[in-house]
C-alpha cells in the first residue's frame, strides 16, 4: 500500500523529450539540420512555429555571404509507432524569409546593453537581402514575403535497448522538394543517421543524448556546391516539478556543411542554448523556447518557438 502513491505520483509526471527547435541558419536549414528527439518511440502529429532573426554581412576571396532577414518556419511532424517494432516519421516544412519587424527593437535592445549589432546600422531598416555567391557565380537568391515548401524529410527510429537508458537508432532521409535556388532546399537528396539515448536521473527529471551525422548531397541552387558530412551532438534535460508543466534547457553542436569558405561565422562550429517550457494535459501538450547562438557561427541571432503536439 506504502508504494500505491509513489506509483501514482510517477504516472502523473509523463516526460515528452527535447524541444522541437532546430537551426534556421538559412545555409544550413535546408541540408538535413538536426535536432534533438526522445529515444523512445510515440504516435503523436505536431505542428511547430519557428521565427527567426538572421544577420551576416561577410566575404572571403571566394565568397560572399549577405543575409538579412526573419525566418518563418512552419514545420508538420508526424510520428507512428509500427507495432512497437519501429516508428516511422515524416516532417513537412514551410518557409518564408522576410523583411521583418525587428531591426528597430534589436537596435535599442543592443545599443541598450552595450552588446554588438553585428554591423545592423550599415543597412537600411528591415529590408529584405539574402545572396550567396562564390567567385562571384551567383548560388542562392532568396525571395522575400514569399512561403515556398522545405525538402520534406522521412525518417525512421528502431529501438534497440529498452530500458533505462533507452537506446535506439534513427536513419533520416530528406528529400528535395524546394526550390534550392532560392533558398528552400538543397536540391538533392540528404540522409542521417543518430543514436539516440533517454536517460532517467530522478523521479522528475530526465536526460537526453543525440549523437549523429549528416551526408549531405551537392547543393545545387543556381550553381552547384560540394558539400562535406556533418557530425552533431547534443544533451537536453526536462524537469517536470508539476503535474502539468516542464523546465527544458538543452544545446546542440555541429559542424558546417560547407566547404572552408574563409568566414569564420560559417566555417567554425556552430552552437544553439535552448531554454522552454512545456504544457500538458490529456493527450495535448503546448511549448514555447527561446534559442540563442552562443558560439555566434553558423545560427541566427535567436529563434522564438511555438509548438503544439497531440499524442494519436
Amino acid at each position: 500500500m506504502c508504494m500505491f502513491p509513489l506509483l501514482l505520483s510517477s504516472g502523473a509526471f509523463p516526460f515528452e523529450g527535447p524541444l522541437q527547435v532546430s537551426n534556421q541558419f538559412p545555409l544550413f536549414l535546408p541540408l538535413n539540420a538536426p535536432y534533438l528527439e526522445r529515444a523512445s518511440y510515440e504516435d503523436s502529429l505536431s505542428a511547430t512555429l519557428s521565427y527567426s532573426s538572421v544577420f551576416m554581412m561577410k566575404n572571403s576571396p571566394e565568397w560572399s555571404v549577405n543575409l538579412d532577414m526573419e525566418v518563418a518556419e512552419l514545420n508538420f511532424r508526424l510520428r507512428k509507432d509500427i507495432s512497437d517494432v519501429v516508428q516511422l516519421g515524416i516532417d513537412i516544412p514551410l518557409l518564408s524569409f522576410n523583411s521583418g519587424f525587428m531591426d528597430n527593437f534589436l537596435s535599442s535592445y543592443h545599443n541598450a546593453f552595450g552588446f554588438s549589432d553585428y554591423g545592423r546600422d550599415s543597412r537600411p531598416s528591415n529590408e529584405f537581402l539574402y545572396e550567396v555567391r562564390k567567385n562571384g557565380a551567383l548560388i542562392i537568391q532568396g525571395e522575400g514575403g514569399r512561403i515556398g515548401i522545405g525538402d520534406i524529410r522521412l525518417s525512421a527510429k528502431k529501438v534497440i535497448l529498452n530500458d533505462d537508458p533507452v537506446v535506439s537508432l534513427e536513419a533520416t532521409l530528406e528529400l528535395p522538394t524546394g526550390n534550392a535556388s532560392k533558398g528552400y532546399g538543397s536540391g538533392s537528396v540528404d540522409a542521417g543517421i543518430s543514436l539516440l539515448m533517454d536517460k532517467r536521473i530522478s523521479e522528475k527529471i530526465k536526460a537526453y543524448l543525440n549523437l549523429g551525422a549528416i551526408f549531405p548531397g551537392s547543393l545545387k541552387g543556381h550553381e552547384t556546391v560540394t558539400l562535406k558530412n556533418v557530425v552533431y551532438g547534443g544533451v537536453a534535460v526536462e524537469a517536470r516539478p508539476w503535474e502539468h508543466i516542464s523546465l527544458l534547457g538543452q544545446v546542440i553542436f555541429q559542424n558546417s556543411p560547407f566547404p572552408k569558405t574563409g568566414i569564420s561565422s560559417i566555417d567554425r562550429i556552430s552552437a544553439l542554448l535552448s531554454f522552454g517550457g512545456r504544457y500538458a494535459s490529456g493527450k495535448n501538450s503546448f511549448e514555447l523556447s527561446f534559442t540563442e547562438d552562443p558560439n555566434t557561427a553558423g545560427a541566427p541571432d535567436f529563434t522564438f518557438t511555438f509548438a503544439f503536439k497531440r499524442t494519436l
